[in-house]
């Protein structure tokens, strides 16, 4: 069984992010050692827009990215030290990599849209997470 459970999550996506979160959370019920540990991931701000932007606008977004995340990891129905979150700051797939390796992960759940054209053309984060992963990864349509 799965003892680190990786699960990206996006915060602009509930309906996604509600399908990945189910999946990892049977697989982290079925093993009572297992943690789940959420990821968000939020996009850095361009260095041509630093002019337009409020002096503390890195930090006011983070901390709100962080609240939002505790609010979904609250609704977790595991014990409060099974669960854990972070926020990382910004590409989706190599820092959910990272995080990943950071954390020792041995399994990424990741939900998905299913493939469209765009996708075709531009790639997906959950294809490139799948791709370069170290670890098994999950990933979970609707």
């Amino acid at each position: 069984m799965y003892k680190k459970i990786l699960v990206p999550v996006d915060l602009g996506e509930a309906d996604m992010t509600r399908i990945g979160l189910d999946a990892a959370l049977s697989l982290a019920k079925a093993a009572p050692e297992a943690q789940l540990r959420l990821v968000s991931v939020q996009p850095l701000v361009p260095v041509a827009f630093v002019d337009y932007i409020p002096p503390n606008f890195d930090e006011e977004m983070r901390l709100a990215a962080e609240r939002d995340l505790a609010d979904v990891a609250g609704k977790v129905d595991l014990p409060a030290g099974r669960v854990s979150s972070t926020v990382r700051f910004g590409a989706v797939y190599p820092e959910v990599l990272a995080e990943a390796e950071d954390w020792g992960a041995d399994l990424i759940v990741v939900g998905s849209h299913r493939p469209t054209m765009a996708t075709y053309l531009l790639g997906s984060n959950a294809k490139t997470i799948v791709r370069h992963a170290k670890c098994s990864v999950l990933v979970v349509r609707q």
